[in-house]
Formats: C-alpha cells, sequence, structure tokens
C-alpha cells in the first residue's frame, strides 16, 4: 500500500495532483501536463511514472500519445482528494479568506463540485455556519465562480439556526447533511451531533 510520503515530495509531484484530482474524469497527455505546470518535461515524465508506480495513475496509449488518468479505486484516493480540495479551488478561498467571512464554526463544500462532477441545481455546493459576513461571502463566491467557471450555490445561517433547524429535522438541512461534502472549518462529529 502506498503511503503519503511516496507521493507528495516535489512541487511537479503536488501540481500533477493538483490536475488530476480536480479533473478526475479527464485523460491527460505529457505535453499537455508540461504546459499545464510549466514545468520541464523529464521532470513531469519522472513524476507521472512514480504516480503510476505508486498506484494512483494508469495510462493507455492512443495513438502515438501516453494518456494519463487518475484511479478512482485507488485507497486513498478520496483522502487526497480531500487534500487538494482545501488547498486550491473554492476551499482554498474560503481557508485563505477566513477571518474576512467573520466567525465561522463550520464551512463545508460539496465533493461533487471539488471533484468536478454533475450537480444538481438544488444541491448547496458552499455551507457558511456561523456569524457570517455576507457582503464577503458574495464576493468571494463571485471570485470563486470566476475562477471555477461555474455556478456556485451556497448557504449561510448563524450556529442556532443551523441547530434549531438540525433538530427539527428541517427538510432542507437533512438534504445539506446527506451529501457527501468536505469539511473545511470546523469538526465534523460536532457539526452532525
Amino acid at each position: 500500500m502506498a503511503k503519503l510520503s511516496d507521493l507528495i515530495i516535489s512541487k511537479v509531484r503536488v501540481k500533477l495532483l493538483k490536475i488530476f484530482l480536480s479533473d478526475s474524469k479527464n485523460m491527460f497527455y505529457v505535453r499537455e501536463l508540461t504546459r499545464a505546470t510549466k514545468e520541464e518535461i523529464n521532470a513531469v515524465r519522472r513524476e507521472l511514472e512514480h504516480l503510476q508506480k505508486a498506484g494512483l495513475l494508469k495510462s493507455e496509449k492512443r495513438g502515438n500519445r501516453l494518456y494519463y488518468s487518475v484511479k478512482t479505486s485507488f485507497s486513498i484516493y478520496p483522502e487526497l482528494s480531500n487534500l487538494i480540495s482545501k488547498s486550491s479551488g473554492l476551499g482554498r478561498l474560503v481557508l485563505k479568506n477566513r477571518s474576512k467571512l467573520g466567525f465561522v464554526k463550520f464551512a463545508f463544500i460539496s465533493q461533487k463540485l471539488a471533484r468536478g462532477l454533475k450537480r444538481d441545481p438544488e444541491e448547496v455546493d458552499l455551507m457558511l455556519i456561523g456569524k457570517i459576513i455576507m457582503p464577503q461571502v458574495a464576493i468571494l463566491v463571485k471570485s470563486a465562480e470566476k475562477l471555477l467557471n461555474t455556478e456556485i450555490n451556497y448557504s449561510c445561517m448563524t450556529e442556532d439556526e443551523f441547530n434549531y433547524r438540525k433538530n427539527h429535522q428541517d427538510p432542507f438541512i437533512i438534504k445539506v447533511l446527506l451529501q457527501p461534502r468536505i469539511t473545511l472549518i470546523g469538526d465534523e462529529i460536532q457539526l452532525l451531533s
């Protein structure tokens, strides 16, 4: 079984992990990855070989190109995907701007959004619970929408409102809590208890 130290050592590897784990349904060829990472082709090849040996990537020859894609069945794929989601995209923006958003007790994003999967229009992509400064959230969401090139559905509420709605089994809250999520701020056990 692969250890985390087998995967995250170099900056090239981190860039590749971000590409593959942010877009798990696509395949990429070496030159495409070289342009995307702005790294030397030999460094990219070396890291692709290492990630493939570790079991995270698979390759497929098409014509004269070798394409790589992520194996979503890899034993620690969900955890790696969550780590990448917290260090890039919407997750990074929320964590970076946490102090501007007010007192955030809990924050989580949808795993479907983080992995670039098809989402239902009613699903909540970002949930913030606490004493939230709404204008700052609107600014953050607008910049995230531009970055991700997609509309982001978000919901904010106080901790008291969240607890009241959770205790009274509000259908909206139950639906939000049942969808797969990545907790950015707060403890998952406290959120659910």
